[in-house]
């Protein structure tokens, strides 16, 4: 039984591998390129359960790979919703200090959005803080008018409509799950899935949290590791729902590898607040029960995940604690919005799961790790945030597969 031949398979259908996909067909549109999604939908994890803000780059490091890509994916993907008519709002934040001690952190992040390049950004005092976000308290603040919210999944889908539209050789296939890579004598691979094989010259994979596996099961080694982390929300009542407009941030903690609970008006209704952030037993199980033999194995079979606690624990003491008490994740919204009271909130039905990679040592990968061998590249992490740079990153894999593949 013969088996249908790609120029391309990329393994992966989140936001990351069909921006690849669609970059790379605009780059050489007489290639085929089939794209493997493991679940009946495209977008179903990391893509479809983040908070949908569109980031302005203005935490990153000067200079650094993600501060330039952010900045440059963010105006890429406004022209892209635009001329898509994609459902977006650019409603700008605040990012609030409601203590001294937060100040010279705060000056920090407002220096490297300077040096990044992020539009119309500036300092506001506690007048402007209460003018803009009127139940919000602080005494002092930036604010950053190209913050604005979207929902991805609706962008990952104009990517395959697009991918369909231009090249009848190239496909997006849901619910076929890669088990295996077999490699063939005259240098390709052959992709075998639950519902069929298929052929290809090269591969590219952009799994997400399950990148590491897909790597290995390529039979390609790499020393980091996916560690999932979930991040638990509270939905705004209707009465909370009036004490936020849009995007209120806290300055984040420099110490630790996430921003801080804080409050996203989502761009098809609601307010969300959160997220907490907690080891997960199950990197795709979306409650707080969730639990794989086989996930929790490998997490704590991992060197590096042991060294990520000895250096956060009392920080994932203080996330666990939000997560099991109400009353305590309250108090911590409170920083920002004192006024809030505990039937503004409720659990919603909802969490995100970040895929993060970490290093042997316990560190976090802060930049582009891809594994290359043969006729494969394995991208094991694209940084946050990923989805708002989407297309530079679609972009930047697509030219590292012409550098590697020689295409």
């Amino acid at each position: 039984m013969s088996t249908t031949h790609y120029d391309i398979i990329i393994v992966g259908g989140g936001i990351v591998g069909l921006a690849t996909a669609y970059k790379l067909q605009s780059q050489n549109p007489t290639k085929s390129i089939l794209v493997l999604e493991k679940e009946k939908e495209v977008a179903a994890h990391q893509t479809g359960h983040n908070s949908g803000v569109i980031h302005s780059g203005i935490y990153y490091k000067p200079g650094s790979y993600k501060a330039v890509k952010c900045v440059e994916g963010r105006r890429e993907l406004m022209n892209f919703v635009k001329e898509h008519n994609i459902a977006h709002d650019l409603c700008g934040k605040i990012i609030v200090a409601t203590e001294e001690s937060e100040l010279a952190h705060m000056n920090k992040v407002f220096a490297n959005g300077v040096a990044n390049g992020v539009e119309g950004i500036e300092m506001i005092d506690a007048k402007r803080i209460s003018e803009i976000e009127p139940h919000c308290v602080g005494i002092a603040g930036i604010w950053v008018p190209c913050t604005g919210i979207i929902d991805y999944s609706d962008v990952a889908r104009k990517y395959v409509e697009l991918i369909h539209a231009k090249n009848n050789g190239c496909k997006v296939l849901t619910s076929h799950r890669v088990t295996d890579f077999i490699k063939k004598t005259d240098h390709t691979t052959d992709v075998v899935t639950e519902k069929g094989t298929f052929n290809a010259t090269y591969i590219i994979s952009c799994a997400g949290l399950q990148a590491d596996r897909i790597t290995k099961k390529d039979h390609v080694k790499t020393d980091s590791a996916i560690v999932g982390f979930r991040g638990d929300y509270y939905d705004l009542t209707e009465k909370g729902r009036s004490k936020v407009k849009n995007l209120i941030y806290p300055v984040p903690n420099p110490e630790f590898p996430f921003l801080g609970v804080h409050f996203t008006r989502m761009i098809k209704g609601g307010v969300e607040c959160g997220p907490n952030a907690v080891f997960v037993f199950d990197r795709e199980g979306y409650s707080k029960t969730a639990f794989s033999l086989r996930d929790t194995l490998a997490a704590f079979g991992f060197m590096g995940t042991w060294n990520f606690f000895k250096k956060h624990w009392r920080f994932g003491l203080d996330e666990y604690r939000g997560a099991f008490s109400k009353a305590y994740f309250l108090n911590r919204l409170r920083k920002l919005i004192p006024d809030l009271q505990m039937d503004d909130i409720v659990p919603a039905d909802r969490c995100g799961i970040r895929a993060m990679a970490l290093s042997g040592e316990g560190n976090m990968l802060d930049d582009f790790k891809i594994e290359f061998s043969g006729n494969s590249m394995h991208v094991i992490n694209s940084p946050s945030p990923a989805a708002t740079a989407s297309l530079a990153y679609g972009n930047e894999i697509a030219e590292q597969a012409k550098k590697y593949f020689k295409l």
